[in-house]
């Protein structure tokens, strides 16, 4: 297992030779605003005219997360769809969101054609020579939000601002989602010492620990899904995002040896605890957070708490997920995974399957 150095963290060199990939982190703002220019025109010419669809179905990339910042509050039923096609039902009282990037993404390639087949509304999130805006150039009543990359979240917030101007979303204030990115990537920025930035600071706990990552509301609990799998990626290790119920059995560990060799390796980690905290106040996720820490207390497994508790729903999200974005990208630098011979993936900036950026 490879051995952690946090003099990584701050070597100019490191930091230089993994400078695409915090590039990418750093710009997540700025691809929301142009995300959001590209779309004005469209955008401009939505709002609800009366119109209110039987149900909205969600398809293609991160539709949970739309499910999840619409679900609470959306006034007509709503499905996310993650196979080919769409559900038997959906016709053409019913609205279909794809969000789709560059890359051929097949089920959402299927579900735009099948909305099209069913003279469903549509509506599509993609730049516009992708495969998924060819698979839906049929439909008589689309609406394609233009996007200038294959960043999902920035695509999520343009379909966000459009449903909420047709009165089927809650507010989302992309501006301000593109602002409070731009704060985390001033916190967490390399040029930010390990004293005083946040993800440096939760790389070094995770350094020879196995992430546990929760997040108590909807929204945090996908950011928790996110932020693993960015760690996973970034460290090769295991890495697990659950709700309390599945992570307090986890929790159960023996008393650490104070007399082992912390140089001698092992690759039996013992978990660490990340708490995502969304600021949202609610008597459940309440009680399932005092008993994850008491429990992590008793059996001396480190906790850790992101907090972002300010801005709309998808603000709170994004600020959450950079966030463990950024400790992850520190972590796969302090492992020498990035910017060193030891690298084991390459790493692809705007490939999601590669990049833990995404």
């Amino acid at each position: 297992m490879s051995s952690f150095d946090d003099s990584r963290l701050d070597d100019p060199a490191a930091l230089e030779a993994t400078d695409h990939l915090l590039r990418r982190l750093a710009g997540a703002g700025a691809r929301v605003r142009a995300e959001i220019d590209a779309a004005e025109e469209v955008l401009s010419k939505l709002d609800s005219d009366g119109f209110r669809p039987r149900a909205i179905v969600a398809a293609g990339r991160d539709a949970r997360l739309v499910r999840a910042v619409l679900e609470p509050v959306c006034p007509v039923p709503f499905v996310a769809w993650p196979g080919p096609g769409l559900p038997g039902w959906t016709g053409p009282l019913d609205l279909v969101i794809v969000l789709g990037g560059t890359a051929a993404d097949q089920e959402a390639m299927s579900a735009a054609s099948e909305a099209v087949r069913r003279g469903s509304g549509l509506m599509v999130a993609c730049p516009a020579d992708s495969p998924i805006a060819q698979a839906s150039a049929g439909s008589r009543h689309a609406i394609r939000l233009p996007s200038q990359s294959d960043d999902q979240l920035a695509a999520a917030v343009a379909v966000l601002q459009g449903l909420h101007q047709m009165e089927l979303g809650p507010v989302v204030d992309a501006k301000a989602v593109a602002t409070l990115l731009d704060d985390v990537a001033i916190e967490c920025s390399p040029n930010n010492d390990v004293a005083s930035n946040p993800a440096k600071d939760l790389s070094l706990m995770l350094a020879d620990a196995m992430p546990l990552v929760w997040g108590g509301s909807v929204l945090a609990a996908r950011a928790a899904r996110r932020v693993v799998e960015a760690l996973r990626l970034a460290s090769g290790r295991p890495a697990l995002a659950a709700d309390a119920g599945h992570l307090l059995p986890v929790l159960n560990q023996p008393p650490r040896d104070l007399f082992a060799d912390p140089f001698e390796g092992s690759d039996d980690l013992r978990p660490g605890l990340v708490i995502l905290d969304d600021g949202v106040e609610d008597a459940g996720v309440a009680e399932h957070r005092r008993q994850l820490e008491e429990k992590a207390e008793r059996n001396d497994v480190r906790v850790h708490v992101v907090k972002q508790a300010s801005g709309t729903d998808i603000a709170r999200y994004a600020a959450l997920t950079q966030h463990g974005r950024y400790a992850a990208a520190y972590l796969g630098i302090g492992l020498g995974r990035y910017g060193t011979e030891a690298t084991e993936t390459p790493i692809v900036p705007g490939n999601p399957a590669v990049d833990p950026a995404w």
